[in-house]
């Protein structure tokens, strides 16, 4: 029987969340994406997360036991520094603000490093650093407020770890542009740059790329602004609740537990009646309530991409509200989030 990644010549898979958490694997995804990379799928990976540089990301994943170049790995750093050599003069000097990868991109495209707002660089390039300082921030608030260009790597304002949610980078933009009253050019999810950079190197179309991720509104936007069918796993930040209130544009295609839903079997759902079933199950909303045809699914998530297309119909509808429609999601994928 083929499975859900067999549809698709090439991932594009997500890290933070999906592969791993700060620095423990999440196997199950590791499992899978080993199999699938043995087996002749192409795999690129694509993060928001600037702070490490791909060889950095690289070793990371190999020490997981997967095989990874880096020239597989695209991170927003790197977007950020493409974009920037686009605008300006080879050897233009450019403050980053970040972790390593921030100016090792930099580097790389042939900028000369700022070291301060004094050095008058001709922009900034902010992305995610574990240890950014107040100082640091204040730099690029000058540099900005004195006519550099500000680019920023994303603005996840969250970022998932082996101990909880962490500040991502989009709480330090927002400093930033509290401070200067000025706000960024983003170029990282939900933008589709790291989607089509890394389509481009695969040398796959992305009609035939899958984007794998656990965020709605970075991962599944992106994939679906660069024209990509999109996974989404339960195993990072978003959950059901997150799902059933989301826009059209962060609404994913699949949803399973983790990557390890690559290697299994997918039926989507189907039109059934007034609602959606899989199989001989089916549901439909009744006096905002779900109604199933029979039992449930066993399976929660089964569940979830069922009652998922009932809502987001109700939805588009305007028959219930955002908020009717997080509490009717809440009773599925339990186990997962």
């Amino acid at each position: 029987m083929s499975t859900l990644a067999d549809g698709y010549r090439a991932l594009v898979v997500d890290l933070d969340g999906v592969v791993y958490r700060g620095p423990e694997p999440i196997q199950p995804a590791v499992d899978a994406l080993s199999a699938l990379s043995s087996s002749g799928m192409s795999i690129a990976y694509a993060t928001n997360n600037a702070s490490r540089s791909p060889h950095e990301v690289a070793e990371h994943l190999r020490s997981f036991g997967l095989d990874v170049q880096p020239a597989d790995v695209f991170t927003s750093s790197l977007a950020g520094a493409h974009h920037l050599s686009t605008l300006l003069p080879e050897g233009a000097r450019v403050l980053p603000v970040g972790g390593e990868g921030v100016g090792i991109a930099l580097r790389e495209k042939g900028f000369e490093i700022a070291e301060s707002a004094d050095d008058a660089p001709a922009a900034v390039l902010q992305g995610y650093g574990p240890n950014v300082t107040a100082a640091r921030l204040g730099e690029a608030a000058y540099a900005i407020e004195r006519g550099a260009k500000w680019v920023a790597t994303n603005t996840d304002r969250t970022l998932p770890t082996d101990r909880g949610v962490a500040p991502g980078n989009g709480t330090l933009v927002e400093a930033v542009a509290v401070a200067t009253g000025v706000q960024p050019e983003v170029v990282g999810k939900p933008g589709p740059m790291l989607y089509t950079m890394a389509a481009s190197t695969l040398q796959v179309p992305t009609v035939q790329t899958l984007g794998v991720g656990d965020r709605l509104d970075t991962d599944i936007e992106g994939a679906s602004a660069a024209g990509m069918d999109s996974l989404f796993v339960l195993s990072g930040v978003h959950g059901p609740k997150d799902l059933a209130a989301a826009p059209r544009e962060q609404r994913p295609r699949f949803i399973c537990v983790d990557g390890s839903g690559l290697r299994e079997p997918y039926e989507e759902p189907r039109a059934v009646g007034d609602g959606w079933g899989i199989a001989t199950t089916a549901a439909a909303l009744s006096d905002e309530e779900i109604q199933w045809s029979s039992q449930a699914p066993d399976d929660d998530v089964v569940a979830l991409r069922i009652v998922l297309r009932v809502l987001w119909d109700a939805l588009d509808d305007n028959r219930i509200d955002e908020g009717t429609a997080a509490r009717l999601a809440a009773q599925y994928g339990r186990t997962q989030k």
